[in-house]
Order: C-alpha cells, then sequence, then structure tokens
C-alpha cells in the first residue's frame, strides 16, 4: 500500500545542468562595456638633440575653467566657434609656404600647419564631458582640414581612407595603398595638439 500524507520527492538530479547552461547563455550573451580612451601620441623619452624655438604666434591656446568656459588667444568665447577658429588658425599660412592654405594669411598668426600647435589647458574641477567634448572639437577641425585635401587630392574623405585603413579586414593590398596616401595627409596637416599642465582653481 503506497505511503500517504507526505510531500511528493523532487528529482533535483539536473538542476546542476541546468543551472550550467544557463551560466553559458549569459556569459556568452551579455556585452561588457569598455571605457574607451583617447588616442594621443606620448613624446619619446629621449629629450631632443637641439632645442626647438617655438614662435608664439605659432601656438593656438585654448583654456577651460572649472566652469567650463572657454578662453581662447585670451578671448571668451563659446564652445561653438571652437572648431571654426583652430581651422582658421591652422589653415593661416602666414609665411606664404603654404600653397594649399586657404587662411588669411595673416602674419600674427601661424606660419604654417607643420608649425601650428594647438594647446590645451584645463582646471582640475573641469567636467570630463567639457573635456572630451572640447577635445572632439580640436580633433574635428583637424579632420575637417584633412579631409578639405583627401578630395582636393584623392577624391574622397579622409576619415573614411583612415578607417578603411585601420580594418584589419581590408586587403593587404588595398591597406598598403591608403597607407602611402594617409601618412600624406597626416604630414599636411600634422595633427600637434600639446595638452599642458592643468591647473588648480584658488
Amino acid at each position: 500500500m503506497p505511503r500517504r500524507g507526505g510531500p511528493p520527492d523532487v528529482n533535483a538530479g539536473s538542476m546542476a545542468d541546468i543551472a550550467f547552461l544557463l551560466l553559458i547563455f549569459f556569459l556568452v550573451t551579455t556585452t561588457i562595456e569598455t571605457d574607451a580612451g583617447l588616442d594621443r601620441m606620448l613624446p619619446p623619452m629621449e629629450p631632443p638633440d637641439t632645442d626647438v624655438v617655438i614662435k608664439q604666434k605659432n601656438i593656438f591656446t585654448v583654456n577651460i575653467n572649472k566652469n567650463g568656459q572657454l578662453l581662447v588667444e585670451e578671448e571668451l568665447i563659446d564652445l561653438k566657434q571652437l572648431r571654426a577658429k583652430a581651422i582658421a588658425f591652422l589653415d593661416n599660412g602666414g609665411d606664404g609656404t603654404c600653397n594649399f592654405c586657404k587662411g588669411k594669411k595673416d602674419a600674427s598668426s601661424s606660419d604654417n600647419p607643420t608649425k601650428a600647435i594647438i594647446s590645451l589647458k584645463n582646471d582640475r574641477e573641469t567636467k570630463y564631458g567639457t573635456y572630451i567634448t572640447v577635445q572632439n572639437e580640436l580633433v574635428g577641425a583637424y579632420n575637417d582640414l584633412r579631409n578639405r585635401e583627401a578630395q582636393r587630392l584623392y577624391g574622397r574623405n579622409f576619415t573614411e581612407m583612415e578607417s578603411e585603413f585601420l580594418n584589419p579586414e581590408t586587403p593587404a593590398s588595398t591597406r598598403e595603398d591608403l597607407k602611402e596616401k594617409v601618412q600624406r595627409i597626416q604630414g599636411i596637416f600634422p595633427q600637434k595638439l600639446s595638452e599642458a599642465e592643468t591647473s588648480t582653481s584658488n
């Protein structure tokens, strides 16, 4: 006669297998977000053999205070104006040696794109979002000028060429051809973006 009154037994032998399968499922399908950094080339460790003299007019100074305000060349400006001002500085061609520059050729501004340096300085209390936005605008100024020259020389945008060159799936023969073109455009408008020592508000 069967026993009555007690709870039925549950076969838990396969629970471990089910839990293991669920664990594998979540490990495979879950995406882990990673922080994206800024692509910057650090200076070499060895000091240069000769002292490099940089004229003040070849330095475009950008200061960000703790309130997110921009002081560009001793002038308080809106963030929306930053890219245009950076382009005007880089594309100035003040010494007349740049035959592709379309700037004003102002003798008091940068001599040549290869000599032009953008110096960025921020306060320790500057918001990270503001810092990144300013960085994007300055890099965008370089990319706009590089795109212009790439269109003139090769009929396509520099950013597209660089993206295709950096793509590991691009065929080796295509990458070799793109390498020369990308390096040529980078040499026309070299990205000389210097970050000065961070200041502290009083």
